[in-house]
């Protein structure tokens, strides 16, 4: 199992529309907007690389998304 967060840039005005449909996406945990260069903040959890590279794939195609940066954490913790 492979955890990361991926910071989303997004167009003025999308950030509830964009966090809306990123949520709606099975590998997505939560999705947070926040402030900051990025606008909203998901925590990701997927098998392996190339089920990440494919859900990359797939939010970078969600109108109004401008960039993305993914951050892979490694040595993932448990939840309560």
């Amino acid at each position: 199992m492979l955890e990361a967060y991926m910071l989303i840039q997004v167009d003025a005005g999308a950030g509830a529309k964009v966090r809306h449909e990123i949520s709606s996406i099975s590998a997505v945990r939560i999705a947070h907007s926040v402030t900051g260069p990025y606008d909203l903040v998901a925590r990701v959890q997927v098998e392996d690389m190339d089920a990440l590279g494919a859900l990359l794939s797939d939010i970078q195609t969600i109108p109004g998304i401008l960039r993305t940066l993914t951050c892979i954490v490694k040595g993932m913790a448990r939840e309560p």
